[in-house]
């Protein structure tokens, strides 16, 4: 449409116009940030599968269930390393642990390749709010909850850090195996305060803040993740919380001695000297207090859902919610993380919101927590780097049933002069472990058809030589893909770097 010179319109006219066509513009930037989707991204640290909507016949989790009832459940999402640090850092840049260059907690990737992009930092630089609260990088929990922790400046054009009474105040009434070490031991409390005195709910509730003030900035999305610490170590939650769970109750892992009789020594190195201390009635305990946490996480969530829906952002907000990496709970005599058992790479794998064709439905397909990136930039047009390792989700999201890769790979390193690689590839099927180059170190297989909860290790059967030779080339395969193109792992770098959000 053709429209009049300014100058010969009548100044009042005129003023209209160019308020008429001032709203116009505006009103075309709001449709077109309505148009692109939020990002609510909700990570649990060292959470298992042990959730209503995963089958678990006792923790009580209504409120993620209830995300699962308007999403996809993936049923065999895996981490790519069943550590903290490893973890976040290879799901937050979407590259492999041998493309990050960090096998160990208390590194960023900043010191490895510094100009890759995070995955936040890609919707920050494309306009997007970019807020952070708690805990998405690797942190020293509990001493290191209320700060920054090993953080990552230039992803985040807000971070918040509150600390409660579980971090502040109780520390001297906490059971610990260790006297005095919470972080990395088993350790546990039953909290005398209520809900909002502790770390995720005052999360929960700088969260329900932030979200109110991006309601009201339609013209703008965002990408808002919401890094909770239960049911990490120690487990700290209010008392209402154990009470669903009571001690005789608790689900105790018998005959792990004899299931430990196959697993190769590498496959059990992960044990730590501690947990020899635990008794049954020990081992009742902490498992109570994990499910608590559970569940008094789950509540922390329920309260961000209900804010979605009531400011109106349900529609137009996807939401993630996922751990860094799965928990042992005494399966196979072992009890925390850094094993390639199902129980410790094992995630749980939610995305709701739009792009999700039949909500509550199930993919079945092997995913991995290195797919995010690519899956949340393309929904949103959001542009990545070129070098991102994972898969693209979203024709999971619009038919569940669909193959994708069809495998995910993890790993970890084992100490020793020269150190032990550990890889692990998952199929719909089986579990190939190799330790090294799968020989003398040991390997690993695990029929999931038959055997779920993976103690038959079939590896030295004859009867499985042909799966054997063909996961093994599939697993040569999948590694050789988690290196850089340089085919060398990055070196980390010591020095000091200075944060720097466009060129770093």
């Amino acid at each position: 449409m053709l429209l009049p010179h300014f100058s010969a319109l009548p100044r009042g006219r005129f003023l209209f116009l160019a308020i008429a066509g001032l709203i116009a513009v505006q009103a075309t930037r709001s449709d077109a940030a309505d148009a692109r989707p939020n990002v609510l991204f909700i990570i649990s640290d060292d959470l298992n599968n042990s959730l209503g909507c995963y089958g678990h016949p006792i923790v009580k989790s209504p409120n993620i269930d209830r995300l699962a009832a308007r999403g996809v459940r993936f049923d065999r999402a895996y981490c790519q390393y069943p550590l903290c640090g490893p973890s976040r850092n290879s799901m937050l840049t979407g590259l492999y642990p041998n493309s990050t260059g960090i096998h160990a907690n208390s590194l960023i990737f900043r010191q490895t390749i510094p100009q890759h992009h995070s995955l936040s930092q890609a919707f920050r630089l494309d306009g997007y709010f970019a807020g952070r609260i708690g805990k998405l990088y690797h942190y020293n929990v509990p001493k290191s909850v209320g700060t920054n922790g090993h953080d990552d400046p230039g992803s985040w054009e807000l971070e918040l850090n509150p600390a409660g009474c579980d971090r502040l105040e109780e520390e001297p009434e906490i059971f610990s195996l260790r006297k005095g070490s919470f972080g990395g031991t088993l350790s546990w409390l039953a909290s005398s305060h209520p809900d909002e005195d502790h770390t995720d709910a005052m999360l929960a509730e700088d969260a329900q803040w932030v979200l109110e003030r991006c309601a009201k900035r339609r013209d703008r999305p965002f990408f808002l993740a919401v890094g909770f610490y239960r049911p990490h170590t120690p487990y700290v939650a209010p008392k209402k919380y154990f009470e669903p769970y009571p001690l005789d109750q608790m689900p105790v892992v018998q005959g792990w001695e004899e299931d430990q009789k196959d697993i190769p020594k590498l496959g059990l190195g992960s044990h730590k000297k501690d947990h020899e201390l635990l008794t049954d009635d020990l081992r009742r305990q902490a498992i109570q207090a994990y499910y608590a946490s559970i569940s008094f996480m789950d509540a922390q969530v329920g309260r961000l859902l209900d804010s979605l829906d009531e400011l109106g952002l349900s529609d137009n907000t996807i939401v993630v919610f996922t751990s860094d990496h799965g928990y042992h709970m005494g399966e196979h005599g072992l009890w925390q993380k850094m094993s390639l058992f199902e129980e410790s790479a094992r995630v749980p794998l939610i995305i709701a919101g739009p792009g999700v064709a039949k909500p509550g439905s199930v993919a079945e397909s092997p995913v991995g927590l290195i797919d995010l990136y690519p899956t949340l930039t393309k929904a949103c047009a959001v542009p990545s780097p070129e070098n991102l390792q994972g898969q693209n989700l979203q024709p999971m999201l619009a038919d569940p049933s669909a193959m994708g890769r069809g495998w995910t790979i993890s790993q970890v390193k084992r100490g020793g002069k020269p150190p032990v690689f550990g890889y692990t590839i998952r199929t719909p099927d089986w579990r190939y472990t190799q330790w090294g180059d799968g020989g003398a170190k040991g390997e690993e297989l695990y029929d999931h058809r038959s055997d779920p909860q993976e103690l038959t290790n079939l590896a030295g059967d004859s009867a499985h030589t042909a799966t054997i030779a063909d996961l093994k080339q599939k697993i040569d395969q999948a590694i050789g893909q988690t290196f850089p193109e340089s085919g060398e792992i990055p070196s980390v770098r010591n020095a000091v770097w200075a944060p720097n959000l466009t060129d770093p």
